[in-house]
C-alpha cells in the first residue's frame, strides 16, 4: 500500500494563449492514427499531465490558415465578420522544448472537419492551438494503474506509459477496428496489454467484455478510460459496480459521442 498524501490528483492552472503553428512532420503510425509535428511560438508551453487537451484550430475549405480568436475581458473573443473555424479538442502527445515541436496525434475515425485535415496533412500548413486551460496531474506512483480506450484514446495512454517508471504494473486495453489499426507501446514500465477489435468481434461491446477479463492486482490502483461516451459509460458502470473499483479512483472522459461533432466531457455522477 502506497502513502496515501502521495496518491492525490492534484489540479493545476495554466494560463491561456492562442498560436498559429506550422507542421513540419506527418507520420502514420497505422491505419487509423496520424502524428502531426508543429512548431511555432511555444516557448511558455506547459502540459502537465498525459491527458491535457489543447483546442486545434483548422482553417476553412481553400485557406492555408486559421483564423484564431484572442483572450479578452469578457472571455474568447473572435474577429467580427469573420466564419469561426472548426475546433476540436486534442491530447499533446509529446512536447520538446529543445527541439521546439508538439507532436499531436489524430485518429482518422467518423467524417469530420479534423479527419479530413488530418488525412490530407503536409509540412508547411498551419494549425491554431490553444491551451492547455489546465491539468489533472495523476501520480505515478499507485500499485498498479489500468488504461483504456479505443483509438482516440492512444496518444494520451502512450505518453501515460513513457511517463510511467520502471517496475510500475500497469495494464492496457485497447478497442481500435482491426489489426492494421495497433500500434507499439513501448515503456519501462511492467505492461500487460489486451487488444481487442470491433471488425472481428460479435459483441456489441468488446471494450467492456476485454475489461471484464482484466485481473485487478491488490493495493492502491487507478484507472484511466476515454473514447466514446456510451462505451466509456458502461465501461465505468462495470469497474464500479461489478469489480468494487472506488468512483473516485477512475478518470473517464467522452473524447467522442456516436452521431454528433465536437463532443469532449469527463464522466462522472
Amino acid at each position: 500500500m502506497q502513502n496515501q498524501s502521495n496518491l492525490e490528483v492534484v489540479r493545476v492552472r495554466h494560463p491561456l494563449k492562442f498560436r498559429l503553428l506550422r507542421v513540419v512532420r506527418v507520420e502514420a503510425l497505422s491505419s487509423a492514427l496520424v502524428r502531426v509535428t508543429l512548431t511555432g511560438d511555444l516557448s511558455d508551453f506547459v502540459s502537465a499531465s498525459f491527458d491535457d487537451h489543447v483546442k486545434v484550430f483548422f482553417p476553412p475549405e481553400g485557406a492555408n490558415q486559421p483564423v484564431l480568436p484572442s483572450l479578452g475581458p469578457d472571455g474568447i473573443v473572435f474577429p467580427e465578420g469573420v466564419e469561426r473555424p472548426a475546433a476540436r479538442d486534442y491530447t499533446p502527445r509529446r512536447f520538446d522544448p529543445v527541439a521546439n515541436e508538439l507532436d499531436i496525434e489524430f485518429a482518422l475515425h467518423e467524417a469530420g472537419p479534423a479527419t479530413a485535415w488530418a488525412a490530407q496533412a503536409q509540412p508547411g500548413q498551419y494549425l491554431g492551438v490553444g491551451g492547455p486551460r489546465g491539468s489533472m496531474v495523476i501520480p505515478t506512483g499507485f500499485d498498479w494503474h489500468l488504461l483504456i480506450g479505443d483509438e482516440t484514446a492512444l496518444p494520451a495512454i502512450q505518453r501515460r506509459l513513457s511517463e510511467l517508471p520502471a517496475g510500475a504494473r500497469v495494464a492496457v486495453v485497447a478497442e481500435v477496428a482491426n489489426p492494421a489499426a495497433r500500434i507499439e507501446l513501448p515503456t519501462e514500465a511492467d505492461l500487460y496489454a489486451t487488444w481487442c477489435y470491433r471488425e472481428e468481434s460479435e459483441s456489441a461491446n468488446p471494450l467492456v467484455d476485454a475489461v471484464g477479463e482484466v485481473w485487478l492486482p491488490p493495493g492502491d490502483g487507478y484507472v484511466w478510460a476515454a473514447g466514446e461516451a456510451s462505451v466509456i459509460r458502461a465501461v465505468r458502470a462495470h469497474l464500479c459496480n461489478e469489480r468494487g473499483v472506488d468512483k473516485k479512483r477512475i478518470r473517464a472522459s467522452a473524447y467522442w459521442r456516436r452521431g454528433a461533432q465536437a463532443a469532449h466531457e469527463t464522466i462522472d455522477d
